[in-house]
């Protein structure tokens, strides 16, 4: 039996099974107890987290009143530390080849009938140019797992190719990276390559089920999966992105190792995950998520949240559009700090998309001539594009819908990459937030890359409604002088100017 050991580099010994259990049997004693549970609201409100047993305590509490109290603290946390601003990010998928039979995913090496494909690099030009056309600025490649089709050298070169592309007004100034558990080698390789964030969902935490899950291919190691973000952070990885999938396990033993896996990084390597994402199963292409019956209702949702942002105060927490624009607008003021706009999952997704687009736009008179070869190339790229998603978008909204509807209900949204390009990460930017410093960056910053979206791609109508949040948000800025420099940058962008950061 293994012993519970957070600065252990073993991943049976920092996510330990024998102490998770503990830590839900201790909540599940204490879940009624309200003296105790006000006593880790109060240890909360101090903004050093909870440790993995406080906080499930809390995740497990059937008292209203103190309920209540931990969806209005991590309100409150996320305002303090967060603001009103909402970062913007889409994902970049660049194949489907995978190697793995990961049950939960329709790239699975089985699958036989989901068409597999892989980007060439002008393809993946052609779809940074799309992504650039709709304002992104902040991507997160997705490939899958297959050394013949997607070595690291693929990888490097799409990222080099990402970089590269300005069309006009546009650039991709952090390019984040979501692929398999690899070697220290190959993390150095990446951070050489200048990316932002490395980000590896663990699934699940529970082994037993990790190994039912994933019962051939490399990613059937549980341990070398685990234990990846020890090697990207030795590989001189600043910033790391947790995350599980919620409903291929008991959601309350999924929380726990969650919060272990973060406390872990902490005490080894002075700083915790910069992420932790909060995806559900969604259904696929040949992915029925009836077929889990660890699913999760919107509220547990929400309370997981609301849980991680009182436990984490400082991580940034992402939300996809895996999740429909209700349960967004639900959770954003709980804590989620990143989401996705305009997102497609599948390969050559926004090439397709706007090609589609472009169809439709065809003069009468052509369409009644190539009517029938229009009609079978409208059909396949909509069937293309649906058979290689990777799971079925809820909220399907353009970004500019999207940053629309951020603004109406009181958001800033952010296109900043400014720490990431400052070198404000790993502990550097951690004690930047930890200190509240970090928002007399981050603001400005939001509101001026956020004139560069209504400037160069955002509708007549969400133009408007941003000048105006701009115009009032100035006022929220405290240095008079950081003000009236954002004042004078905001005139530059109006005249042409780009990029400019604190």
């Amino acid at each position: 039996m293994y012993k519970y050991d957070p600065k252990s580099l073993c991943a049976d010994e920092f996510i330990n099974h024998e102490e998770i259990l503990k830590s839900l049997e201790w909540a599940d004693e204490h879940k009624s107890d309200r003296e105790l549970a006000q006593s880790l609201i109060e240890k909360a409100k101090e903004l050093k987290g909870l440790t993995h047993r406080e906080a499930s305590l809390l995740l497990a509490c059937d008292i209203p009143e103190i309920n209540e109290q931990i969806f209005s603290l991590a309100e409150q946390i996320k305002k303090d530390f967060y603001g009103n601003r909402i970062v913007m990010f889409a994902p970049l998928y660049l194949s489907n080849y995978c190697v793995n039979g990961c049950l939960y995913c329709p790239y699975h090496l089985k699958n036989k009938h989901i068409p597999r494909k892989k980007l060439t690099q002008e393809e993946v030009r052609r779809e940074v140019i799309a992504l650039q056309d709709m304002g992104h600025k902040r991507l997160a490649i997705e490939a899958g797992e297959d050394p013949v089709n997607n070595p690291i050298e693929y990888i490097l070169e799409c990222i080099k190719t990402i970089y590269s592309v300005h069309h006009r007004n546009g650039d991709i100034r952090r390019v984040n990276v979501n692929i398999a558990a690899t070697t220290v080698e190959e993390y150095k390789m990446l951070k050489d390559a200048g990316i932002g964030t490395y980000i590896l969902f663990q699934e699940t935490y529970h082994k037993e089920s990790y190994l039912t899950l994933h019962p051939t291919g490399p990613k059937h190691d549980y341990n070398y999966h685990t234990e990846a973000m020890d090697r990207a952070m030795e590989g001189g990885i600043d910033d790391v992105g947790l995350g599980v999938l919620f409903g291929l396990d008991k959601y309350r033993y999924e929380f726990v190792g969650l919060l272990m896996h973060a406390e872990h990084l902490e005490a080894v390597h002075g700083v915790g995950p910069h992420t932790i994402s909060f995806p559900r199963v969604k259904r696929a292409d040949d992915i029925n998520p009836d077929d889990f019956d660890n699913g999760i209702s919107d509220d547990i949702f929400a309370k997981i949240i609301a849980c991680c942002r009182v436990c984490v105060p400082y991580t940034g927490m992402i939300i996809s559009t895996r999740e429909s624009g209700d349960c967004r607008e639900r959770v954003l003021k709980y804590g989620i700090s990143q989401i996705s706009g305009g997102s497609k999952t599948s390969v050559g997704g926004y090439c397709d998309d706007s090609q589609s687009e472009a169809s439709t736009e065809q003069s009468e008179d052509h369409a009644v001539q190539t009517a029938s070869g229009a009609e079978r190339s409208e059909v396949s790229t909509e069937q293309n594009e649906a058979s290689t998603e990777q799971f079925d978008v809820s909220d399907k909204r353009s970004l500019d819908e999207v940053v629309r509807w951020l603004m109406e209900i009181g958001y800033i949204p952010s296109f900043c990459t400014a720490c990431y390009r400052e070198g404000r990460t790993g502990d550097r930017f951690m004690s930047l937030c930890k200190s509240g410093q970090i928002q007399n960056c981050c603001h400005p910053n939001a509101l001026m890359t956020l004139k560069e979206y209504l400037v160069d791609y955002a509708g007549n109508g969400t133009r408007e409604i941003g000048e105006r949040l701009i115009e009032s948000e100035l006022a929220n800025i405290p240095s008079d002088k950081v003000r009236e420099t954002v004042i004078e940058r905001l005139g530059l962008i109006e005249e042409g100017k780009r990029d400019f950061r604190f």
